[in-house]
């Protein structure tokens, strides 16, 4: 009877089922084409430009004594990463968020691998000199001078190995290839096994490392030269903003195949992660060891061996030589070189804090910046913090006045940067697959001011008409009466000494959290910071990652009147909600297509000779870049034909301009360092700061005239692969614009 019973109720539920279907379909288009309060149908709410007021309105909210507070409350106490002064920054920044009126704020963490200086007094790290009865000449202290925190942690070189060795000293300028072919092949000075001594500069001390290793060395000192961080006739601190001689530069000497946490490489550090054991991860098997030029001076004094070059001379009163080893009455002399560094799992926190979007929630634009600080961080990279806050307090108070983005904004605070940009690759490591379908763009502001010259930029060719647009936006900090780019194109043109071309904007390496989200996922990204002028000094900002990186540094020196921060936080918001709003997403495709025709042309340019002769040509190549070069400018004209009154075509284009970057992403990877996937930009794999293009077929093309003969016809195999791999996917890229693949 029960089974005779269902039988009988079945029509009924179906019926049931179908009325339902019905009335929430009736309910949809019933919702859809109604009047809301506001007086505005759904219909045209789903297709209307942003309020233009909004970045005006925005850039005058913008308050620079609200910066400064911010900072001097950054920067009251160290916070180096994993520690609970850094946890503090964390939850303060998440605090001021919910404050703020974010729709949510929230700390998320990882397990990751970090490094810290030993404190025990009986493992300190140092580097002495040494006669030959033990007795210390001079030695490299545990803090700088004037810096008097117990909470400052003494300056090192994090993930070094541990060890303890000495012997003779060799001087290899700044240890880069060239520099040990130099020694080796030009001068005859053989490296192995002595203790090594490099400037800072020129590439990231991490290849440094590496390279040092390679060429044998048994230990490296690394020192910040005058020459790169003290310009004669400048006050030195805390006079000035120069590095005084008690100044040390800190950082992470890892090895740069990938970013985020050491021993979970691809996936994320969480609580079931399987870990790599410590021996295979990307870390120097030799002890590095930061000193000051101070006591560089003293250890660089009386050196034996040939004078070095004449581009090898610093800043130093004295005159440089190679090594090995001492003269004179210093001939018995040694160096010493003692590391020991505690590497410990500990949690490290990001913040993600939402503007949740009206109409495309599922659309994000992120802004992002780290936390973390080697010791004070009044630069790097709290600068950008204290501006990141404000932007983040102005954004609010839009939103409590009755607006709200179209698509979700995103901010990022993230964890552990300075140990290798570690709590952003594993948040994009965790959530990759959304990120990739959802994310319009990432803007990273690190150091908001590293100096009052002049705005510097690095992105995606796909933004750099938003940052030119947004620029002449915002007024110039120094000049108000004059806009942003125009300074900015007078002071750094994109050719050089022709200020009536654009601004220059350059190609992304690595350095700061843009890297996992544009090398790793392949979502357009940009990376701001407002620079010294390094044609004049040559280097970046003077006390960088040095205990002297206090508020103070900003507030007398850097940028007093605190305009420059405003305008980072002007340029930031301004494209910030121009992308959050804008109907039609204002990105301009073909200026990829410039950039890679640019970048064919100077492959040819310094390879073309060397390819012909292996019978390579670049004819494919150059054919897939006219084929996207055709797609960008049809992609573009049809922009005009869309009907901006259809949700679906306006989402669809959308789609297409945000999804082309990761068009561009291999999923193999690069050759050797499968982490970094973008076939157009990488870091270049002999200098991890700067941005190699088409780096698949840069690495194999690498001092390729000098491989060993037996590995030669290897490496033109490797050049023809990549070659082929980055013809297909600029390929790939085209057919992403096109209406109809089939």
């Amino acid at each position: 009877m029960a089974e005779h019973r269902g039988v009988r109720k079945r029509p009924f539920i179906l019926l049931g089922v179908a009325c339902a279907v019905v009335g929430l379909v009736l309910g949809i288009l019933i919702g859809f084409f109604a009047i809301p309060k506001s007086g505005t149908p759904w219909s045209a709410a789903l297709t209307r430009e942003g309020d233009p007021s909004v970045p005006a309105r925005l850039q005058r909210e913008l308050n620079p004594d609200n910066i400064r507070e911010n900072l001097r409350t950054l920067t009251a106490r160290p916070h180096i990463a994993g520690k609970e002064m850094d946890l503090g920054v964390a939850r303060l920044i998440r605090d001021r968020w919910l404050e703020y009126g974010f729709d949510s704020a929230r700390l998320v963490p990882y397990d990751v691998l970090l490094a810290y200086p030993s404190r025990d007094p009986n493992r300190l790290s140092r580097v002495s000199l040494l006669e030959s009865d033990g007795t210390v000449v001079a030695e490299s202290q545990q803090q700088e001078a004037g810096v008097n925190d117990p909470e400052a942690e003494p300056p090192f070189n994090a993930y070094s190995a541990s060890g303890d060795v000495q012997g003779d000293l060799v001087y290899v300028n700044f240890a880069r290839a060239e520099d040990f072919q130099t020694l080796v092949q030009g001068l005859g000075v053989d490296a192995t096994g002595k203790i090594c001594i490099a400037r800072y500069g020129k590439i990231f001390r991490g290849n440094k490392a590496k390279l040092a290793s390679q060429f044998g060395c048994a230990g490296l000192i690394l020192y910040s030269d005058p020459e790169q961080c003290a310009v004669a006739g400048w006050a030195v601190w805390p006079d000035g903003w120069m590095m005084p001689s008690t100044g040390v530069q800190r950082g992470n000497v890892k090895d740069a195949k990938w970013k985020g946490d050491s021993l979970t490489p691809f996936y994320p550090a969480n609580e079931y992660a399987y870990r790599l054991d410590e021996q295979d991860a990307n870390h120097p098997t030799i002890p590095v060891h930061p000193i000051s030029y101070g006591v560089a001076v003293e250890i660089l004094r009386n050196m034996a061996g040939p004078e070095a070059p004449v581009d090898w001379q610093g800043g130093l009163d004295i005159t440089y030589h190679l090594g090995p080893g001492y003269t004179g009455p210093a001939s018995s002399r040694t160096v010493r070189l003692v590391v020991n560094q505690d590497r410990e799992v500990r949690t490290t926190y990001n913040v993600i804090g939402t503007i949740r979007g009206a109409v495309e929630p599922d659309r994000y634009v992120i802004v992002g910046n780290h936390h973390d600080a080697w010791v004070y961080g009044s630069v790097d990279a709290s600068s950008g913090t204290a501006v990141m806050l404000e932007l983040g307090r102005a954004l609010g108070k839009l939103k409590a006045e009755g607006w709200r983005p179209r698509r979700t904004i995103v901010f990022g605070s993230w964890g552990a940067e300075e140990q290798g940009i570690i709590g952003s690759a594993e948040f994009v490591e965790d959530h990759i697959r959304n990120l990739q379908e959802r994310t319009v763009a990432y803007l990273n502001c690190d150091s908001a001011a590293a100096g009052n010259f002049s705005i510097a930029m690095s992105a995606s060719p796909l933004l750099h008409s938003l940052i030119r647009e947004a620029a002449k936006k915002v007024p110039d900090p120094h000049e108000p009466s004059k806009n942003l780019y125009d300074t900015w194109r007078l002071k750094r043109p994109e050719e050089e000494g022709n200020p009536d071309t654009r601004p220059k904007i350059g190609r992304l390496g690595s350095g700061s959290d843009f890297t996992p989200f544009f090398q790793h996922a392949g979502i357009a990204a940009l990376d701001m910071w407002n620079d010294i002028d390094t044609a004049s000094f040559g280097f970046g900002y003077p006390l960088y990652h040095s205990g002297y990186e206090t508020f103070d540094l900003q507030d007398r020196f850097i940028d007093p009147d605190w305009t420059v921060h405003q305008s980072v936080g002007r340029l930031w918001g301004e494209m910030a909600v121009t992308l959050a709003d804008a109907l039609v997403l204002p990105l301009d495709v073909r200026d990829y297509a410039a950039a890679l025709q640019k970048m064919t042309d100077e492959l040819r340019d310094e390879h073309g000779a060397r390819l012909a002769a292996q019978n390579i040509g670049l004819e494919h190549l150059e054919s897939a870049i006219a084929k996207f070069t055709r797609a960008t400018t049809t992609f573009r004209q049809s922009l005009g034909d869309v009907d901006k009154l259809n949700p679906l075509a306006v989402r669809a284009v959308n789609d297409r301009l945000m999804k082309l970057e990761g068009a561009f992403i291999d999923p193999l990877g690069l050759p050797d360092r499968p982490w970094f996937r973008h076939v157009v930009f990488a870091p270049s794999s002999v200098n991890t700061y700067a941005g190699q293009s088409f780096p698949g077929l840069a690495d194999a093309l690498l001092d390729i005239d000098n491989v060993n003969p037996a590995d030669q016809a290897t490496r033109w195999e490797l050049v023809r692969k990549q070659l082929a791999v980055t013809t297909f996917t600029v390929e790939s890229a085209a057919n992403t614009l096109v209406n109809n693949l089939f």
